[in-house]
C-alpha cells in the first residue's frame, strides 16, 4: 500500500517537464528575457538609470545635449513664434546692423538673420539626422552580413567598403552635382554616399567578435538562418556601437554639408542652409557686415562639437556596460 508518489520520485519528474519544454529551454550564454509580470522591468528601469546616471556624470555631454534640445526647439518651434519672411526679398533692408527691429540685423537680401538662421538650421539638422539614420542603418546590415558570413563574402564585401573609401567625398559630390540638379535629397544620397562604409568597418569589428559567442553558435546549431541570426543577435549586441557612430555620423554630416554649401551645392532658393549663410558672409568680410559670419559659423561649430561631446558621453556609457557585463 502505497500514500502516493514520494517527493524523490515525483521531483524529477516535475523538474523534466518543466526544463524539457521547448518554450522554457534556454540556450547557454543567451541573455535571459524578462516574463511579464517579474521583476525583469525594474531591472530594465533600473540598467537605464545607471546609465542615465553615467552619461549625466559626464558635464560636457550633458550641457551638449541640453544645448542639442534647445538647438533643435529654436530651429523648428521658433519660427511659429517669431514669424518672419523668407521668400520675398526686401533689398531696402539690406544688411542692417542688429537692431530691436532686426535681433540678428539682416543679410544682402534683407531677409531678417534671426528667421534665416531657424530655416538654415532646420535643413542642416534635417541633412544631419537624415544621413546619419540612412548610413549607419545601411552601413551596419553590410558590416554585420560581411563579418558574420566571412570567407569570400566578406572579402567581396570589405573590397567595395575600401573602393569606396578611396573615392574623395567632394570629388563625388561635384561630379553627381553636375549631372543633376542640387536638392535635399541628392546632398543626404551624396553625403550618406561617403559616410556608411565607415560604419560598416566598425559593426564588421564588433561581428567578427559577436559570432564565436557561445548563444550564437548554439543558435546556428539549431538551424538559424544567417540573416535571422544576425537580426536577433549580432545587431542588437552591437546597438552600443552603433549608437556611438550614429552620433558622429551626424556630426560629420553637418560638417560636410556645410561645407558643400559653401562651394555652391547647397539648397536650392528660397531654402538656405548654414553653410549657405556662412559663404554669403565672407564675400561681405571686408564690408565690416561681421553678423553676416560669425551667426552661421558659431552655430556650425556649436552644433558640431554639441553632437560628437554626445558621441562621447555614449561612448563612456557603452564602455562602462561591457566592462560590467551589463550588456
Amino acid at each position: 500500500m502505497t500514500d502516493g508518489p514520494r517527493a524523490d520520485e515525483s521531483t524529477p519528474a516535475l523538474l523534466a517537464g518543466v526544463t524539457t519544454s521547448p518554450a522554457a529551454a534556454v540556450l547557454p550564454g543567451t541573455p535571459l528575457m524578462e516574463l511579464p509580470g517579474s521583476e525583469g522591468g525594474s531591472s530594465r528601469w533600473h540598467k537605464w538609470r545607471l546609465d542615465a546616471a553615467l552619461f549625466a556624470s559626464n558635464r560636457m555631454a550633458l550641457v551638449s545635449l541640453v544645448f542639442l534640445v534647445a538647438l533643435l526647439l529654436f530651429c523648428f518651434v521658433g519660427p511659429f513664434l517669431y514669424r518672419t519672411t523668407q521668400t520675398a526679398t526686401t533689398l531696402l533692408n539690406a544688411n542692417l546692423a542688429p537692431s530691436g527691429q532686426f535681433p540678428l540685423g539682416t543679410d544682402p537680401e534683407g531677409f531678417n538673420l534671426l528667421g534665416r538662421l531657424m530655416l538654415g538650421g532646420q535643413s542642416t539638422i534635417e541633412v544631419g539626422f537624415a544621413v546619419a539614420v540612412f548610413s549607419t542603418g545601411f552601413g551596419a546590415l553590410w558590416g554585420a552580413v560581411a563579418g558574420y558570413v566571412g570567407g569570400i563574402v566578406d572579402a567581396v564585401l570589405m573590397r567595395v567598403v575600401d573602393t569606396a573609401l578611396s573615392i574623395p567625398y567632394l570629388f563625388l559630390a561635384v561630379l553627381l552635382a553636375t549631372l543633376f540638379s542640387p536638392s535635399l535629397s541628392l546632398i543626404v544620397l551624396t553625403i550618406t554616399a561617403v559616410s556608411w562604409p565607415s560604419t560598416a568597418r566598425i559593426v564588421r569589428g564588433e561581428t567578427l567578435s559577436l559570432r564565436t559567442r557561445d548563444y550564437v553558435t548554439a543558435a546556428r546549431g539549431f538551424g538559424g538562418r544567417a540573416l535571422g541570426l544576425v537580426g536577433r543577435h549580432v545587431m542588437p549586441n552591437s546597438i552600443g556601437s552603433i549608437v556611438v557612430n550614429f552620433t558622429l555620423r551626424v556630426a560629420t554630416a553637418i560638417f560636410i554639408f556645410a561645407l558643400l554649401a559653401y562651394l555652391g551645392l547647397g539648397v536650392p532658393p528660397p531654402g538656405t542652409s548654414w553653410g549657405q549663410m556662412l559663404q554669403q558672409g565672407i564675400t561681405h568680410l571686408y564690408d565690416n557686415y561681421w553678423w553676416e559670419l560669425w551667426l552661421p559659423g558659431v552655430a556650425i561649430v556649436l552644433a558640431v562639437i554639441a553632437v560628437s561631446a554626445v558621441g562621447d558621453g555614449l561612448y563612456d556609457v557603452v564602455v562602462k556596460r561591457q566592462a560590467a557585463g551589463r550588456g
